[in-house]
Formats: C-alpha cells, structure tokens, sequence
C-alpha cells in the first residue's frame, strides 16, 4: 500500500518496505512506483527499499509551478527526511537517473552509491529538445495516441511481442498521468542541466545499466560516461532496449542486489 506526505501543499506517494540498508528507486517518465513492484519482492528482505511517485506520476500530482529536476530532487528529499533516512544508494530509471543526478549534486551527503539504469549525465541536445517540443505539442491534441506509441517503442523489436501484456499494463499506468503532468514532466527533462562534472567528482561508487537495442541512449553513449567516475559498475544487455527492468528483470535485480551490497561494504 502506498503511504503519502504532504510537501508543498502536495501529496506525495510512496512505498516503504524491508530493513536495513536504504535503497530509493525512481521510476521513469510516464512510469510510477508500481514498475518496482518486482524489485520490491526481491530486495526488502535484505534490504529496506523506498519508492516515490514522482510529480504528476502514480499517485502524485502535479506539481503546481513549473518542474525542474531541483524541485524533483526537492520532492524525493522529502521522503527521505520525513522517513528520517539520513544516507542511502539510489537507482533511477531513465528520468528517475535524472533526478538521481540532480540528488547527488544538491545532496551528496547523502548518498552512500548511485546508479544511472537506461540513463545517462548529458544535457539534450538540440535534436533532442526539439523532439521534446514536438512531443508536448502531439500530448496536447493527443494524450492516447502519444502513450500507445511511445512505450512499445522503448523495447527492443524482438521484445515487444513478447512482453505484450507488460506494454499493455504500462500503457495503462501512463494514462492515469495527466497530460499537464507529462508535459511538465517533458519540459524539466528538456531544461535539465548536464551532469558530466559531477560523474568526474563524484566520490561515491556509480551503476551504469545499458541496453544494447536501446533506442533513446545509445549504448556507447553510456560507455563513455562509465569510465568518469573513480568507481563504475557497469551491466551492458544484449537483446535488450531501454525498458531492462522488464526485458532483463532477473539480471538487473541481481546487479542492483550486488552493487548494493559492494557499496555498503566500502
């Protein structure tokens, strides 16, 4: 069950289970706390594992004013003062990795370990910022047809057939997200800064998670950015677009599992 908190004059959705070591996932766009699910079952019982709904997403609203990554990073901060959780490791997806970078800046101290899953520390282009726009434009005259093409093109072709269902229950969860909520959630990861220093400085091990047929972060992209920071962990997955939570589920677990339990041991 979800548990909420105010922020803001906002309600925050989240999850906490397990003991021990704090784990915070952060799901992606158009995603919510339900993508852990899996994650959940197989880590809270080592570990004591945090998920957030993040604005606009799940069962979190909107936020009132313009989104930044600040204000998301503002927004998991939050959780974790009000769960009294003092230091943590943090993996976020795709988004989530973005927000995961912006904590480690605003708030290194209390990161123990981050990691980076179909994610990457560079800035959009301006291909990308423009296919962002054009993306907000597509949501305004049509929310439904955005999502029911925008997720199956996150797996790998081989992928999408086969986890047909799992598309299907992700479709679902996108379109409960408002259409404000996408668009802000479009115009933060489009004004975001890039966060290439911070993997040079960072002093905190760091888990890159890449898939071969990703079609949004292209695999060498992710290569390239591993070998910045003084420790790196990397899972590079074949047959795998950008969707690994799903496509690869047993081999991103069990990466996470060990990433976390090399990091608590440092």
């Amino acid at each position: 069950m979800n548990e909420i908190i105010k922020f803001e004059d906002h309600r925050i959705s989240f999850s906490d289970h397990g003991k021990g070591m704090p784990i915070v996932l952060l799901h992606g766009f158009l995603e919510s706390l339900e993508m852990w699910n899996a994650f959940v079952a197989g880590l809270s019982n080592d570990f004591r594992v945090i998920c957030i709904d993040l604005p606009g997403h799940g069962k979190s609203p909107v936020y009132k004013d313009s989104l930044t990554m600040e204000i998301m990073a503002r927004w998991v901060k939050a959780v974790l003062d009000h769960l009294q959780v003092e230091r943590c490791i943090m993996i976020g997806h795709s988004m989530g990795g973005y927000v995961s970078l912006e904590f480690a800046l605003q708030y290194p101290e209390m990161l123990s370990a981050f990691g980076l899953f179909h994610s990457h520390a560079s800035a959009d282009t301006e291909e990308s910022k423009e296919n962002r726009r054009r993306s907000i434009n597509i949501v305004k005259l049509n929310k439904a047809g955005f999502i029911n093409q925008f997720i199956p093109d996150l797996f790998a072709e081989d992928n999408v057939e086969k986890f047909d269902a799992e598309i299907t229950r992700l479709q679902e969860i996108a379109s409960e997200t408002p259409a404000k909520g996408i668009i802000a959630a479009l115009e933060a990861m489009r004004g975001r800064s890039g966060k290439i220093e911070l993997l040079l400085n960072t002093v905190v091990p760091v888990l890159f998670i890449a898939g071969k047929e990703d079609p949004r972060i292209p695999v060498q992209n992710i290569l390239a950015q591993a070998i910045l920071p003084q420790h790196s962990e990397v899972l590079i997955l074949g047959k795998v677009g950008h969707m690994g939570f799903m496509e690869a589920q047993s081999k991103t677990l069990e990466m996470i599992r060990c990433f976390v339990q090399r990091a608590q041991a440092k």
